[in-house]
């Protein structure tokens, strides 16, 4: 798991629209160097940056929204997970508007992104989180769990109350090759019975058939139907592994996911921030290191 941090070779260029908001927006991802992580910059407001880090994690219903200094980004997981996925650990985000442009529901559009920029690694080791202890986080009959393991693996399940739903369930995992086979092509899903209450509500305003899996009664009403016969665990992976790129560095563990979303992957999120003594760093140049991440750790707030 230990290796060099990683860039882009160059910068891309895309554009779309957001989800939730239903406006245009264009991004550039540009290289970065060892050390900045993940920084959204807002260029419609001067160059106001966002770190991607759980201190700036400030909403999560229906996607997961990031807010530094009264600037925001929405709808940050897929992008995110796409750069996790495939260990892109710095880059510079800029954006247009407040939202990542949801291009097909999935992360597929970026990874081919990142795969047309090119990939550079660094002269600096990645640090790597390796959970030692149990850590628990559960609200009602949801309930996600990160197990100490020699390796990463996730287990993930899902149950809803829908004829094509109901209970599915996935075991993964993790590597670059993993993830653009198994994962990056699961686009985000919702309930036709959903729509207007959503729409109602500020969400979903961008939403069509073109960027999610829209479920009927008893159908899939998407012309050409499911990329995976389990595509709904699928992306339900995808949102996980984004969201827990909000730590600022891979984790090494097996992580357990029951019926788990944006809020809860935060609560844990914040629940190793909060608990140091259960885990320990990798791949850092020396003890002092390992000692002041901690500290920064302990004092880090969701």
């Amino acid at each position: 798991m230990i290796r060099f941090q990683r860039t882009l070779k160059k910068q891309i260029h895309c554009k779309g629209i957001g989800l939730h908001t239903g406006l245009p927006v264009q991004m550039t991802l540009k290289p970065a160097p060892a050390g900045t992580g993940v920084v959204f910059v807002r260029t419609d407001l001067g160059g106001a940056e966002i770190s991607a880090s759980a201190a700036n994690t400030a909403a999560t219903s229906f996607a997961t929204t990031l807010c530094r200094n009264n600037a925001s980004v929405k709808t940050v997981e897929h992008l995110l997970a796409a750069l996790s996925g495939l260990n892109i650990d710095n880059v510079t985000i800029e954006l247009d508007g407040e939202e990542v442009p949801i291009m097909d529901g999935s992360a597929r559009p970026f990874v081919r992104l990142i795969a047309d920029a090119g990939i550079q690694p660094l002269e600096a080791l990645q640090p790597v989180l390796k959970v030692i202890k149990p850590v628990f986080v559960r609200e009602g009959n949801k309930q996600l769990a990160i197990w100490p393991a020699e390796a990463t693996s996730i287990s993930y399940f899902i149950d809803f109350n829908h004829p094509l739903l109901k209970e599915q369930s996935l075991q993964y995992q993790p590597s670059e090759e993993a993830f653009l086979r198994e994962v990056s092509d699961a686009r985000t899903f919702g309930f036709m019975s959903d729509v207007k209450a959503l729409q109602a509500n500020g969400l979903a305003k961008g939403a069509s058939l073109d960027n999610a899996v829209a479920l009927g009664e008893d159908s899939v009403l998407n012309k050409d139907g499911l990329r995976y016969r389990d595509e709904f665990v699928r992306h339900k992976i995808l949102d996980l592994i984004g969201d827990l790129s909000l730590l600022g560095m891979p984790v090494i563990g097996h992580i357990v996911a029951h019926k788990s979303g944006h809020g809860l992957n935060a609560q844990m999120v914040g629940k190793l921030l909060s608990t140091p003594q259960s885990w320990m760093l990798l791949g850092s140049t020396g003890n002092t290191e390992v000692a002041e991440t901690k500290q920064q750790f302990r004092h880090a707030q969701l």
